[in-house]
């Protein structure tokens, strides 16, 4: 017991020393461009977690950073790579939008869960054509999840400008008002203006529900056995094929959850480009909770912060600050959890030998 309070203690100390290196650094680049580091960062923190407002946008931008972190997380743990969450959430958003708009007639009861379920089933098929190449052909996964980012652009691209798209605009129609998510808002009053919605709720859920699925259930246990030893899964006759092809459906319609977040809770349509890199984002999001889908909502929580941060005080030093932080946040992450994990392992070593 004692051991692993102490290892969890490892681990936990890695994040604190990397935030606080990291805004050391950050504060640094503050000083070279000729403002007062104290100053910008008691802008940045009172600002975004001084009041209601900036809370609600802190969790608006944390939500899709959420779902894209479980997409990469859920390959990870079957060591596989998901680059394609940003066409995933694309294709997903847009079935999301087309069901809310050309099935307005429905009640708010059948449309709206109607188009959550079509978001997931949209980045599911645009997630599962990797999935069977790479189980099937032996392609590797890394490539065929860009190029079918590329190919999800250049397909809604060309439905916005001469299919689906409203005139002279660069997005689709809005949806039926019975296909909207409520902002939290108008449930609870702390969020006042805010843009954060009820998806929000949808991405703790799901967060939950992938760490069951990984841990409770035999898909999830088939996944993390071939991500740790491939042979070993192959030698108890798991079916490690379909359970590839079925990693990259789970993973494809987490990302298409994203269209719940901005499509339904936000602007009411689908936008070219609104996700700005968000599918990219949410590999780091992963990443730094080490695959854990409970950590995944404290990790997004935390670029959510810097993402918004960056905007209360883009007047005094340039927004790409938070990209550097959170450059510098992996970086040092990554490195002190190496640091931490050979300690972990040099205690135990020694505790061995001790006994």
């Amino acid at each position: 017991m004692k051991e692993k309070i102490s290892s969890i203690g490892y681990s936990l100390l890695g994040p604190v020393i990397a935030l606080v290196l990291s805004f050391i650094v950050g504060g640094i680049f503050i000083t070279a461009i000729g403002q007062n580091p104290f100053e910008v960062y008691n802008r940045f923190f009172i600002d975004s977690l001084g009041n209601s407002y900036g809370i609600g946008q802190i969790l608006f931008k944390a939500t899709p950073l959420m779902f894209t972190g479980l997409s990469a997380a859920i390959c990870f743990k079957a060591n596989l790579f998901n680059i394609g969450s940003e066409g995933q959430l694309t294709i997903g958003a847009l079935a999301t939008a087309l069901v809310g708009t050309y099935c307005s007639a429905l009640s708010s009861w059948i449309l709206l869960p109607l188009c959550v379920i079509a978001g997931m089933v949209g980045g599911a098929f645009w997630g599962s054509i990797p999935g069977i190449l790479k189980s099937r052909f032996g392609a590797h996964e890394v490539i065929n999840t860009i190029m079918m980012n590329f190919i999800a652009l250049g397909i809604t691209s060309y439905l916005i400008s001469n299919v689906v798209g409203v005139t002279a605009t660069v997005h689709t129609a809005e949806i039926a008002p019975a296909a909207t998510l409520p902002r939290l808002d108008q449930i609870v009053s702390i969020f006042h203006a805010s843009p954060v919605n009820l998806s929000f709720v949808i991405a703790i859920i799901s967060c939950f529900g992938i760490y069951f699925l990984i841990n409770k259930t035999r898909l999830g246990y088939e996944i993390r056995t071939i991500g740790l030893n491939s042979s070993a899964a192959e030698y108890a006759r798991m079916p490690i094929k379909k359970n590839i092809i079925l990693t990259f459906i789970i993973a494809g319609a987490c990302a298409g959850l994203v269209g719940t977040n901005f499509v339904l809770g936000y602007k009411h349509y689908f936008e070219l480009g609104f996700s700005e890199g968000t599918g990219f984002i949410g590999i780091a999001v992963a990443l730094l909770a080490k695959n854990n889908p409970i950590g995944i909502i404290f990790t997004a929580l935390f670029f959510g912060l810097l993402e918004y941060g960056s905007l209360t005080i883009n007047t005094m030093v340039p927004k790409e600050l938070a990209n550097i932080l959170q450059a510098i946040v992996i970086l040092f992450i990554i490195s002190l959890a190496k640091i931490m994990e050979g300690r972990i392992q040099r205690k135990r070593s020694a505790a061995s030998a001790h006994v």
